[in-house]
């Protein structure tokens, strides 16, 4: 039996860029059969709604009650919901898992610290850090950043990416041997076209459980179309 995983979703309104809400999120997602999610919105940075003139402790309490919706409601669905965090350097997004509420709400120096510094705080901090779309082009990006001795795998499948960007991801993962990894980036809910994620052949226990069990290389990536919208969308 495989037990499917979006590892790379948006809600709003933590996330600006996010279409849909938390319950819509997840009511996809168990409509599909899915094992769990990790909701990973952007954490504190441009694209978040944390409130202006707000202490750190504040928005960081505000960004973590999508995620602590997701708990109660995936309670109630029946489905896995676990934590991860997007933060964003001028265009560069990295993916992070492992750590909890009460690690960032410790360490407000996340706001201060330069990217390279704070990867460095992460990993040291036992978090799973995977650059997000290495290779994405869009207007706002001037250029492409890569740090591959700070982190530990690539987004090789994002299911919002082209194909080239996808390939020149898993090659440059393949190049500096990091792990491959795949998610939906889906700010869309039911509405988004193709899907990506990992799969594993025994449920995960928890945060931690996840984050050995990629370091390990226990799962797979995949990538499907979503059943729920007509093939010619």
């Amino acid at each position: 039996m495989k037990y499917c995983y979006e590892t790379h979703l948006h809600t709003s309104p933590a996330s600006r860029c996010a279409r849909v809400s938390v319950r819509e999120a997840l009511d996809f997602y168990r409509l599909l059969g899915y094992a769990g999610v990790f909701i990973t919105n952007h954490y504190i940075e441009p694209e978040s709604k944390m409130g202006q003139g707000k202490s750190y402790a504040e928005r960081t309490e505000l960004f973590f009650a999508d995620y602590e919706e997701g708990l109660r409601i995936g309670k109630e669905f029946g489905l896995s919901v676990f934590c991860g965090v997007e933060i964003t350097y001028g265009g560069s997004d990295f993916l992070v898992y492992g750590l909890d509420k009460s690690w960032y709400l410790s360490h407000p120096e996340l706001e201060t610290l330069k990217h390279s510094e704070k990867l460095k705080l992460l990993t040291e901090s036992g978090a799973l850090v995977i650059h997000a779309h290495p290779f994405r082009e869009s207007w706002y990006i001037d250029h492409i950043r890569l740090f591959p001795r700070a982190v530990d795998g690539v987004e090789v499948v994002n299911a919002c990416r082209t194909e080239f960007e996808n390939r020149m991801a898993r090659e440059y993962a393949d190049n500096y041997g990091l792990l491959h990894f795949a998610g939906s980036d889906n700010h869309h809910g039911i509405g988004q076209k193709l899907l990506a994620g990992i799969e594993m052949t025994a449920p995960i226990a928890d945060d931690r459980d996840f984050v050995d069990r990629i370091r390990r290389g226990e799962y797979t990536c995949f990538t499907r179309q979503n059943p729920c919208l007509p093939k010619d969308v």
